[in-house]
């Protein structure tokens, strides 16, 4: 159970309750993307997809495999551009991928021959600023709880580290928005749930907008004041259910509430066992 992000969810719950409060950081409207496959057909992978994010909430998005979930987080961090509809960050349209818009890829993608510290301030001194942040390294380090382990290798620390030393390397940019692409999918149960925790300490702290792809339904509920529900391919977003939980606990009534709601909206049978 988890009681950290509970002023955090209050006021990224407000933003929510009132969609005129504030201007939307993000706006994906009407986007349409096709891709073609090895053997020459096309597959439309999001159609006329529409959703506004606000500052300061975290949504979850989630759905079956292959409609478009990834598609859609690469939209908006600008390593892809739809054919019809716009995506625009903080009402400018996305060109291009911009430290502004942190992003953590699936496998934490680290450079192996690198150190954990190397890693994290990799981006730092491709953009030249390494000596003027070098002291937030650490900083970070810690906040992921990776003090002590700044000179070791990836192949050298647990996939759980890895993931955190990915996360740092994204904040290090201070950005404003964090992309996250099912960062904790290969995980164990316990490893997953300690960095939701620490995902929802960060958030709190930084009051950040962030975006989590998943395909886990407790996850998506756990750290999401919204889920977004994606249907099959083509993918569009079939609905958008609110999350207000008092307390993060993934075994309250209200928790196994929202969870049997999402499990039926994405057509699973739900069985005792």
């Amino acid at each position: 159970m988890s009681t950290i992000a509970t002023s955090a969810q209050a006021q990224a719950g407000t933003v929510t309750d009132d969609p005129g409060a504030q201007a939307p950081l993000l706006s994906i409207s009407h986007v349409e993307r096709d891709f073609t496959s090895p053997n020459g057909q096309r597959v439309q992978a999001l159609s006329d997809v529409s959703l506004d994010v606000r500052p300061g909430e975290l949504v979850s998005i989630i759905g079956p495999s292959g409609c478009g979930k990834t598609t859609l987080l690469r939209l908006i961090a600008g390593l892809d551009k739809p054919q019809q509809g716009s995506v625009t960050f903080k009402g400018r349209p996305i060109e291009a991928p911009n430290p502004e818009r942190g992003y953590v890829f699936q496998q934490g993608s680290l450079f192996p021959w690198l150190t954990v510290r190397e890693n994290v301030a990799f981006g730092l001194k491709a953009q030249g600023k390494y000596r003027e942040h070098a002291g937030e390294v650490d900083d970070y380090l810690a906040k992921v709880g990776l003090t002590g382990f700044e000179h070791a290798y990836p192949h050298q620390i647990s996939g759980g580290m890895a993931q955190r030393v990915a996360i740092a390397r994204a904040l290090i940019d201070h950005p404003e928005v964090l992309l996250l692409d099912e960062p904790m999918g290969a995980l164990d149960s316990f490893t997953r749930a300690d960095l939701q925790d620490r995902l929802l300490d960060l958030w709190e702290q930084y009051h950040m907008t962030m975006v989590l792809v998943t395909h886990d339904v407790d996850e998506a509920i756990y750290l999401g004041n919204r889920v977004v529900i994606m249907s099959p391919r083509p993918g569009h977003i079939k609905e958008i259910v609110p999350i207000d939980l008092p307390e993060r606990d993934r075994v309250s009534d209200a928790f196994l509430g929202y969870r049997k709601t999402l499990l039926t909206k994405l057509h699973f049978d739900v069985h005792e066992h």
